[in-house]
This record gives structure tokens, sequence and C-alpha cells, in this order.
């Protein structure tokens, strides 16, 4: 029976969700840790230029004191200077930086400027290109840019692995799940490789099974214990209402015995089908014939069309496949409206009715026992529909609830082939 379900969204698994988040990780921690090697090697080289810079002009303030020549590079006054070390305090060592670099490459610059004292007050200065410096610190970055996408490339392919034996691991425990919500409560994960989280889902699962089980077969065992120990008293009142003299009384008792007397046999079959005692006895029949035999049987009046001047002859139990039809048209005139109307094409035969059409709640969850849907759908049990069902899978047939677009339940039964 196909029930309706919500589609399901378009997954991602989860190894690549791992994976990106392995890969997103590496890759901010590359930064991080990028960025903090450039910002202090940056500021590391500035500091030694600074240092650099200033002791040369230390030395060459005082060679020049001493003897007038300027060695290390220094100079007197010199044209591109920066504007703050034109005029520094006499006797005081000042640096100053400058970020620009020039077309020949030339620069960031480190400045230290000193006044030299005498007549003409002349600043004596000393310069430090970082040119080849920054170089290194480039070439720095280069490298630390390649070491982070070399170990992106080896965790990448890394967490895609380690995501793939847990995503396998959760997989298992998933298809175990379903396998349960499909009705197999034999279904088990079994034991799981670790002593982490999934292991704990995966044991629980098995738990959960372990439990739907004991409590389906105690029930299935009451209802059977239940059918089987009111078979006899509802034999015993049927031969009692023989002995009842003839009127109105006796047959309405005799109805009433009937009603339960079907409900038992009803149950004892439900019991059997669900304990899995039920064997189906093949044989080649006629479809339309059987289904001709099925409607009339329930004293409906229902209007039956075949399709195919040669109706195919079929392999399966008919009993069963009369048991099926004639549940379903039975269904069909309780619970729905007039006209029914029965339709044989090929090996698939289609019931339906012009009512209210079926439930949602049935479409979406199967037939219940003992559950008839809305109250204007009229009386019943709630077995015809489940125990149709449980013959059509018996059969290896597919039995389809719908409801037609212009109103109207419709039961489509397709035999295998």
């Amino acid at each position: 029976m196909r029930r309706l379900t919500r589609p399901r969204p378009v997954r991602v698994p989860l190894r690549w969700k791992i994976a990106a988040l392995a890969a997103a990780t590496a890759c901010m921690v590359a930064l991080a840790v990028g960025v903090l090697v450039h910002v202090w090697t940056a500021s590391d080289i500035r500091s030694r230029s600074e240092m650099q810079v200033t002791n040369t002009l230390y030395e060459a303030m005082d060679v020049y004191r001493r003897t007038g020549t300027l060695v290390g590079g220094a100079e007197l006054d010199p044209a591109d200077l920066p504007a703050s070390l034109r005029a520094p305090t006499d006797g005081e060592r000042h640096t100053a930086y400058d970020d620009s670099v020039d077309t020949y490459g030339v620069g960031p610059t480190a400045w230290a400027a000193q006044r030299v004292a005498g007549p003409d007050s002349q600043v004596l200065a000393v310069s430090l290109n970082e040119g080849p410096m920054r170089s290194t610190l480039r070439r720095l970055d280069a490298t630390m840019a390649v070491a982070s996408l070399a170990a992106l490339a080896a965790a990448v392919p890394l967490a895609v692995y380690g995501a793939g034996l847990l995503g396998r691991r959760l997989r298992r425990v998933s298809e175990t799940a379903e396998r349960i919500s499909a009705g197999d409560l034999d279904a088990r994960t079994g034991p799981t490789k670790g002593r982490d989280e999934v292991a704990e889902i995966a044991a629980t699962v098995d738990l959960m099974a372990d439990s739907l089980g004991r409590r389906l077969r105690t029930e299935r065992q009451f209802t059977a214990d239940v059918a089987h120990e009111l078979r006899t008293p509802v034999g015993g009142l049927l031969a009692a209402a023989d002995l009842l003299p003839p009127g109105e009384t006796e047959d309405l008792l005799r109805a009433r015995v009937r009603d339960l007397r079907g409900l038992v046999e009803d149950l004892l079959e439900i019991s059997r089908l669900d304990a899995g005692a039920e064997q189906p006895a093949h044989a080649r029949v006629p479809l339309d014939a059987v289904v001709l035999e099925a409607v009339a049987r329930t004293g409906f009046d229902t209007d039956v069309t075949v399709t195919d001047t040669d109706a195919p002859t079929v392999e399966t139990d008919p009993r069963r496949l009369e048991r099926i039809v004639g549940n379903l048209v039975v269904n069909a005139h309780r619970h729905g409206a007039v006209p029914v109307r029965v339709t044989v094409e090929g090996r698939t035969v289609v019931v339906r009715d012009h009512g209210p059409g079926f439930p949602q709640d049935l479409l979406r969850e199967g037939p219940r026992r003992f559950h008839t849907g809305a109250k204007e759908r009229g009386s019943g049990h709630g077995l015809g529909l489940t125990i149709a069902l449980g013959q059509a899978r018996l059969l290896g047939a597919e039995l389809r609830l719908d409801n037609a677009p212009d109103g109207g339940a419709v039961a489509t039964l397709r035999l295998p082939d």
C-alpha cells in the first residue's frame, strides 16, 4: 500500500559536512597563524631597523665629531629626510619611518637623525632601506600560504575518511530504524565498533526494537487467544439461535450472532497473518472470473468492467484474492457511496466509490484495526482493509489506497507478474 509521505529534502552527506567543517577550521587556523606571523615579523623588522639606524647614527656622530668625516652612510641634511626629523632637539637622537616606496623599489625606510652642535646647526641622518627585509617577509608569507594549502590538502581527505567511517555507522543505524518503521521488527543494528554516542544510539535502537517486538507479540497472542476463546461460545450462540421460534427476535439475534462470528473469524485471520502462519495455495485462474465471483459473494450491487477481451490468467491463491476484492468492495459500500465500480485491466483490479474518500490519516499511516476514520464513513470494525493489506502482502501483490481528484476512494490491487 502506498502512503502519503512528505518529500524528503535534499540530503547532504555527513562526510562532506564534516570535511567542509574541517576545511573551514584549517583555513581559519592557517589564516590566524599567518596573520600573527606576518604582524609579528613586520613588527620585529621595524624594531630591528630602528635599533640598527640608531646604533649606526651613534657611531657616525662619534666619528663625525672627532674627525669631521661621514661614515656608515650618514648624510648632513639629506633632501629626502622626513619633515619630522628636520628640527630635532640638540643632542638627542630621533627616529622616523617612511612607508613610501620609490620607482626603483627603495623603501620602506627607517631614519635616525641628530642635530650637530656648531654654528651651522646641521642635522646628521642615517637611513636604512627595508626592501630586502620586506622581500624576506613576502617570501615568508608565500611559504606560509603554501604550507597552509598543503596542510589543508592533507586534512580534508583525512576528515572525509574519518567522516565516512562515522557516516557508515550512522547509516547502519538509520537503515535499521527505517526497517523497524516499515514493520520489520527483526531488524537489528548489531554490535558496532567504538564506545561513543553512535554505539549508544545503535544499542538504544536495538533495545527499542526488542521492546516493540515483545509488545506486538503480546498483543498478537492476546488477539489470537481472545478469538479462539470466543469461537466456541459464539458457535454455541448460533446453535442456540436455531432453537428459537421463527420471528423478528430470532432474525435479529441470528444477524447479531453472525456479525459476532464474522468478527471472531476476522480476528483469527489477522492473528494468523501476524504470526506468519498463512501460506498461499497458488493456482492458475482467470482474473476476471475470480473478481466476478468475489463481487457476487458480497451481495452488493456493483458495476464490474473488464477492459481486456482476453483477461489474463494469473498464478495466485484464488481464495485469498477473492477475500481481498470482497473486502475492498464491502468497504466501498459501507464507507463510501454508490456507484461502486470495479475495473479489471490486465493484472490490475481497481475498486472505486463516490463517497468522501479515505481519511488523510489512513492514507498517511495505513489501515488500523478497529479504526474506521470519520464518523460519516459509516460503521464497522476497521478490519476489512487490514485483512486485505495482509493478504495482498502474502500474495506479493501491491495494494494502493488513494483518493480520486473528483472525489471518492480508489483502491488499486496490482498482482505480481
